[in-house]
């Protein structure tokens, strides 16, 4: 992803009641156990934590299925073992888009020590990795001098230019796919280019893909070991952290809104038309970027989470919170993320696309109507802070 933006508002924080009672949801009923007893600070910040655990869980364990996937495409390279390396990258992007409702706050996956910039960093100069049309020896994979380890691809990640991807899930991607020179449909490449003998530096090319995605399992665990319950980690002081832990939460939720999702993943593209401005431009996967963003938002609202075994989470929510004392508030936040959700949803695929046009192109239109979605729920979000006696925030603009 993109680096954060500077913050442009200064904090000031208020007490928080220790003892506030639930109200009810238009958008979804709020649990027993919230309509039973006082939802208070520290019970919400308990509830997130376990929240952002089983999220990052779900996205390693299914990052560590891709990574097998790719273990036997590198093993074995065949159309058939390409296609399923594929499937898990798109399985695995789904739970990790949803994380990023964890991000804007200094986090431990975005403090200055983080390991954001190697995990999701774009857009990407694919030439920096390896060749693409016109340049058959470009890239990292086609030097035989560049000694490709976990170690030199981190340093190398964004060095010379934030452009300068070398690590991650979009240089996992690029590998996978190749360009994406196609109008109608994501990148094309073939298994033959991990194939000794039918493209130079096949052999490269597979201890690249092999040793990057290591990589990746590495930064998401050391972020998930961060989040696990019982131990001196990040988690343990979030959950002290009472107020403070509440405008974190939010701040994370007003800045992926309006500063991420709606300006530089979704307002930059459609301002260009340019299909190197999306997210995932090599796989075509950025509508499905676009909804994970909007619903790990409106997971962290809610205070809700569907894991990877199908099993549900649900329990003191943000949305329990405002609701004691600003019920329309709450209420007019949770339709207005619900909505937000729906448009996200309502965006045709391929998002490359469906930024072309004029401006009543019906994909332009249905991109511009989540964009004003977005923005309008960061403004309710805001008046939901103030609700809860917090009332400026640090959030990433534009």
């Amino acid at each position: 992803m993109k680096p954060v933006l500077p913050a442009l508002v200064l904090i000031a924080s208020m007490g928080l009641s220790h003892s506030v009672a639930s109200a009810a949801s238009t958008t979804a009923a709020p649990t027993a156990a919230a309509a039973s007893q006082a939802v208070n600070a520290r019970g919400v910040v308990t509830h997130y934590a376990t929240l952002v655990q089983a999220n990052y869980a779900d996205t390693l364990a299914a990052a560590q299925d891709m990574q097998a996937a790719i273990a036997r495409l590198v093993a074995s390279p065949s159309a058939e073992h390409l296609a399923s390396a594929r499937k898990t990258w798109l399985a695995a992007r789904e739970f990790y888009g949803q994380t990023e409702a964890f991000r804007f706050y200094g986090g431990p996956i975005d403090n200055d020590d983080g390991p954001e910039g190697r995990i999701n960093a774009w857009p990407m100069d694919e030439a920096y990795v390896d060749y693409v049309a016109g340049k058959p020896g470009a890239g990292m994979v086609n030097n035989p001098k560049f000694a490709i380890t976990k170690k030199r691809l981190a340093q190398a990640n964004e060095r010379g230019g934030e452009e300068n991807i070398s690590t991650g899930w979009h240089a996992i991607e690029f590998l996978l796919w190749g360009q994406d020179l196609s109008e109608t449909g994501p990148g094309d490449r073939s298994f033959e280019d991990f194939v000794d003998g039918k493209s130079p530096q096949a052999a490269r090319r597979r201890q690249y893909l092999s040793v990057v995605t290591e990589l990746l399992l590495d930064d998401l665990g050391s972020v998930a070991k961060a989040w696990a319950p019982g131990a001196k980690n990040y988690r343990a002081k979030f959950e002290k952290g009472g107020q403070e832990s509440v405008r974190k939460i939010i701040v994370g939720l007003g800045s992926l809104s309006r500063g991420e999702l709606a300006g530089e993943r979704m307002e930059v593209a459609l301002n260009s038309q340019d299909q190197e401005d999306e997210h995932s431009c090599f796989s075509d996967n950025t509508h499905r970027d676009v909804v994970n963003n909007a619903t790990g938002i409106q997971n962290v609202w809610l205070g809700q989470y569907q894991r990877r075994d199908g099993s549900a989470l649900q329990g003191p929510s943000l949305r329990d919170l405002v609701a004691a004392r600003d019920a329309a508030v709450a209420d007019k936040t949770s339709a207005q993320i619900a909505a937000s959700v729906a448009a996200a949803q309502a965006i045709p695929a391929p998002f490359d696309r469906a930024v072309v046009g004029a401006k009543d192109a019906p994909g332009r239109q249905a991109i511009q109507k989540t964009i004003d979605s977005l923005v309008d729920q960061s403004k309710l979000l805001v008046q939901a802070a103030s609700a809860v006696g917090i009332t400026k925030l640090t959030l990433s603009q534009p």
